[in-house]
């Protein structure tokens, strides 16, 4: 084991140094000592190192030998293309996608490929060669559903932007809107970026009207910034000399398509959420109904195996043990046990059925049903617990350790629903109060 360790460090000494000598002796002493160190090295493998450093000579020797190596990620997520990329060696570059060129569609823990990593460390030559490889990686979205030319606009990078603008030529690209609806018009507006605007307007088909999440244009970003310096009034004319309206004055027509393709995009989002808690309930609903019926058939303690007849402890067989020796527990053993039952089994016809859940309110309704299920399945569990056991007040004890633990993770649950409902208001609010503060603007105008 020490031996294997000491080939490792010496593998990563030598990529330090880029020194192919000492990784062909290494090499020539242990054939596996590569593939032993993709499996142990998951910080600083080999390649990572020498893809980092701009060790090319080293690198190509470990791709000739290994090039399946390339795939490899770090702890980061990162491949040796996102590192070679970052410190801009443009040489290690081009031999690692010679290798393999879809790793430009690789996404670090970040979410970000090689050619988001170019952009943010501005590195445009190392981008060219990128796009040339895979240029439909172009198209890749990173956190918060934003594509490369938001990050162009949001890092200042116009020749960047420029390049993968002209690459793609396709206008519907270039108005892509992220999470919250924003065009790279908006942002570049918000961030009051003028020689991109200007490129945008003059030299692309982009929206100048297109309306953001909650619902305002680039135009009416400008209008609302309170004190408006120089720079915000040559925005905002050349903003209007471009056609750009104010959401307020935009044609009830404009409206329509706009709000058209904004409430396409929504009931994409819910049809996603309903599917998602669909077969959430579903699967939840199966296993708490099986686990209901088996513990139906085979209660607690099990069944009597004979009958007998002596009028103190008469019993027949087949029948329940516990509904002998524990009748009250097993009532409500029964009770509980049966609403589980009955509440998943309801979920399960209501989702099979055939009936549109297409609404919001619904689905929160059979999730509630579910809530019902499992709290019963709880308290059928901890009644089992107790007839199952000798000692009733060691039973107890561990009825007390159960609940402390639901209520726990309950708690956890309400907290989380309310940040969430705290969170819903106070997004309201702000919109709200940004609404406000342009319909000022507009006044003032």
């Amino acid at each position: 084991m020490e031996r294997i360790e000491e080939a490792q460090r010496k593998l990563q000494e030598a990529a330090v140094e880029g020194n192919v000598t000492s990784l062909l002796a290494l090499l020539q002493e242990d054939k596996l000592v590569l593939d032993r160190c993709a499996v142990t090295c998951a910080s600083e493998m080999p390649l990572h190192i020498a893809a980092m450093l701009g060790h090319l000579e080293f690198t190509r020797e470990i791709l000739c030998r290994k090039p399946e190596l390339v795939k490899e990620l770090d702890f980061h997520r990162s491949s040796p293309l996102h590192l070679a990329t970052a410190k801009g060696q443009l040489e290690v570059v081009k031999a690692l996608l010679s290798v393999n060129a879809d790793m430009c569609l690789a996404k670090d823990r970040n979410g970000w490929s090689p050619l988001h990593i170019a952009v943010i460390k501005d590195r445009i030559d190392v981008l060219i060669e990128l796009v040339q490889a895979k240029p439909e990686a172009i198209r890749t979205r990173g956190q918060r559903c934003v594509t490369i030319l938001h990050l162009c606009v949001k890092h200042h990078r116009l020749d960047a932007l420029k390049l993968l603008v002209e690459t793609i030529d396709d206008s519907a690209f270039v108005n892509s809107e992220d999470d919250e609806g924003l065009t790279i018009l908006h942002q570049a507006v918000a961030d009051r970026e003028i020689q991109i605007i200007n490129y945008l307007i003059t030299e692309t088909l982009i929206e100048v009207n297109a309306l953001n999440a909650n619902g305002f244009t680039a135009l009416d970003i400008v209008l609302a910034r309170g004190r408006r310096n120089i720079e915000d009034i040559d925005i905002q004319n050349t903003l209007l000399e471009a056609g750009a309206l104010s959401s307020k004055n935009m044609p009830s027509t404009m409206h329509g398509s706009i709000a058209i393709r904004a409430n396409n995009k929504n009931r994409e989002r819910k049809k996603n959420w309903l599917e998602e808690r669909r077969n959430a309930l579903m699967v939840v609903a199966s296993l708490i109904a099986t686990m209901a019926f088996q513990a139906g058939i085979s209660p607690p303690n099990g069944n009597w195996q004979d009958d007998l007849h002596p009028i103190s402890l008469s019993h027949e067989a087949g029948r329940s043990i516990m509904a002998d020796k524990f009748p009250d527990d097993y009532a409500f053993f029964v009770g509980y046990n049966t609403t589980s039952f009955l509440a998943s089994i309801s979920v399960i016809l209501l989702l099979i059925s055939g009936l549109p859940f297409k609404w919001k309110i619904l689905m929160w309704i059979l999730m509630i049903i579910m809530w019902i299920a499992i709290i019963a399945t709880i308290l059928t569990y901890s009644i089992s617990l107790s007839c199952l056991s000798s000692r009733r007040d060691e039973s107890t004890n561990a009825k007390v350790g159960a609940g402390a633990a639901f209520y726990g993770v309950m708690g956890i649950v309400l907290i989380g629903h309310s940040i969430r409902l705290i969170r819903k208001i106070v997004k309201y609010a702000r919109r709200s109060r940004a609404r406000r503060s342009v319909a000022i603007s507009h006044a003032n105008i």
